[in-house]
């Protein structure tokens, strides 16, 4: 029997999509790494420096001083300046357009590194039957959530000084949305699920993924609210457990998303039952006899313990921005743990 040519393996199906696998997690990290610039943007209130969007030819910054007066001046017409940023300098300026504008530079750096390769493999036969659709459908979304990206801003150059919390959410959900899908994609290709669901393991664990979905989207209305800073203490608020201003709106559905108090509320409520539920899960799991359901399980449990650390840290010394980004960072980290244990789970 003779033994193949590494040559020969190298070119086998399993070895393309290995390839195709090491693309998809690299987007992943890319996209990780988006969401928490975009956080970071958010928290130096940058977002709102670029009043304009050019998709296509706005990959250059400006260049002279003739083109950063007229956008500046561009800035200067914006509801921000004139009521949060009168008087700034033309060097003031520069500092928070360059992070807004290295913002949807990545953006776009993403999506070049999504396409090309993307063709490239589909050209050469390495993306096959479904996962064709699947990365078809990925750009898709991500073409998408360019344009929910500019809606979003929009929000933000009418009439007040800030994007809508609604906007913020959206947008934050479908990146963290495209993520999930790149990477539970990804997981498929390096490790085959069996044919069911993963039992009651990978019910619960899709329970626990909704949970932890729901608060990190939660907490993209208390950064739209600018809520985590009316109550720095915890676990009360203002001396209760229950704020004495939550639910001030007539609508109770209002006070849901845009009552400061009762949205830092409800965070706080759905943080706490997050933590209830990974450690739930895990002590469900602990025994189980699928060593990477269990690898996964306890990865989630500390990624929950680290999390809940940063968010107390965060709101007890006013949102500082080191912590603030740390708190976003964090909660991918516990979405990318829950998602491996689902994904474990059907194993």
């Amino acid at each position: 029997m003779t033994t193949p040519h590494p040559t020969a393996i190298a070119a086998t199906p399993a070895a393309r999509l290995d390839l195709v696998a090491v693309w998809l997690f690299v987007i992943a990290v890319m996209i990780f790494a988006m969401v928490v610039l975009g956080g970071v943007t958010r928290l130096t209130e940058s977002g709102l420096s670029m009043v304009d969007w050019r998709p296509v030819t706005g990959w250059l910054p400006p260049m002279g001083e003739a083109a950063w007066q007229k956008v500046f001046d561009a800035y200067r017409t914006s509801p921000e300046y004139k009521r949060v940023n009168a008087g700034m300098s033309l060097d003031d300026f520069k500092g928070i357009f360059w992070l807004e504008y290295l913002h949807r530079l990545f953006g776009r750096v993403i999506g070049l590194a999504f396409f090309f390769p993307f063709v490239f493999f589909l050209s050469t036969g390495r993306l096959r039957g479904g996962l064709r659709w699947k990365c078809g459908a990925m750009f898709v979304l991500g073409g998408l959530q360019g344009g929910l990206g500019w809606y979003m801003v929009k929000s933000g150059l009418v009439d007040q000084p800030d994007v809508s919390q609604y906007r913020l959410a959206a947008h934050l959900g479908l990146a963290l949305v495209i993520y999930l899908y790149v990477l539970w994609t990804a997981f498929g290709i390096v490790q085959h699920r069996s044919g069911h669901g993963g039992g009651p393991a990978g019910t619960r664990a899709a329970a626990v993924l909704a949970l932890v979905f729901l608060t990190v989207i939660s907490g993209a209305f208390v950064a739209g609210l600018n809520a985590g800073l009316i109550y720095d203490t915890f676990p009360l608020m203002g001396g209760q457990l229950v704020p004495p201003e939550a639910f001030g709106l007539e609508q109770f559905h209002q006070n849901l998303f845009e009552d400061r108090a009762t949205v830092q509320f409800d965070h706080r409520v759905l943080a706490m039952t997050t933590v209830a539920a990974v450690l739930a899960f895990w002590l469900g799991i602990r025994r189980s006899g699928n060593p990477g359901l269990r690898r996964a399980g306890g990865v989630a449990l500390a990624a929950v313990a680290v999390q809940a650390g940063l968010g107390i840290s965060t709101l007890v010394n006013g949102v500082p921005l080191v912590l603030a980004a740390l708190h976003q960072a964090g909660a991918v980290v516990l979405l990318t743990a829950v998602l491996w244990a689902a994904h474990q789970a059907r194993r």
